[in-house]
């Protein structure tokens, strides 16, 4: 989630990147902006938890490998850096990475009623921009919804929607699962009980 931009001077993104490596929160950076992440709800944490869970063994097998929230993604060298909810590299020079991805090969958002407008949007049109990139997945954090797109040829890019009862799959990392095994343990809506 992103809250309002705490910091409106303009920084260079070499500046951005030694400031935020001395920061307690973390920051995106898009373009000389800076936009300070907010933390997630519960089901939220706990969807993008299970994904990388159902992810782990089948990634382990290709020599890929998926981080969560605090991974750090350059969508373009010194003007974009986001923190996506989860994030599938299986390039040798990311797994070998201490600071950021460059080469991410899935890239999944989780949607919540505050950020849906924003992943669907201006974030879809900056990670497009990243050539390694084959699939961007969104989940629903509100109900059993979730929406993958998927790189074709040119500048044009599949969309699958899923829903409850279905198999989710993401053809650039031979993977498939349950859609319910995303939403496992997670109260959709705005149930409190």
């Amino acid at each position: 989630m992103i809250a309002e931009p705490q910091y409106p001077q303009k920084m260079t993104a070499e500046e951005y990147l030694k400031w935020e490596s001395k920061q307690e929160l973390r920051y995106e950076y898009i373009d000389g902006e800076i936009l300070a992440m907010t933390g997630g709800t519960l089901p939220h944490a706990k969807i993008y938890l299970n994904f990388y869970r159902a992810l782990y063994p089948h990634l382990r097998q290709r020599g890929c490998e998926a981080y969560v929230s605090d991974a750090k993604v350059q969508a373009s060298e010194n003007s974009r850096y986001f923190y996506p909810d989860l994030v599938v590299t299986c390039d040798l020079e990311d797994l070998k990475a201490r600071d950021f991805i460059q080469h991410p090969k899935v890239i999944v958002e989780v949607l919540s009623p505050g950020t849906a407008s924003y992943d669907r949007g201006d974030k879809f049109k900056y990670y497009r921009q990243i050539p390694s990139l084959q699939e961007y997945v969104l989940v629903d954090s509100e109900s059993i919804s979730v929406e993958v797109y998927h790189r074709g040829d040119g500048k044009m890019w599949a969309y699958y929607a899923y829903t409850d009862g279905e198999a989710v799959t993401l053809e650039s990392i031979e993977f498939e699962c349950q859609i319910e095994v995303l939403y496992e343990g997670v109260i959709l809506g705005n149930k409190s009980e």
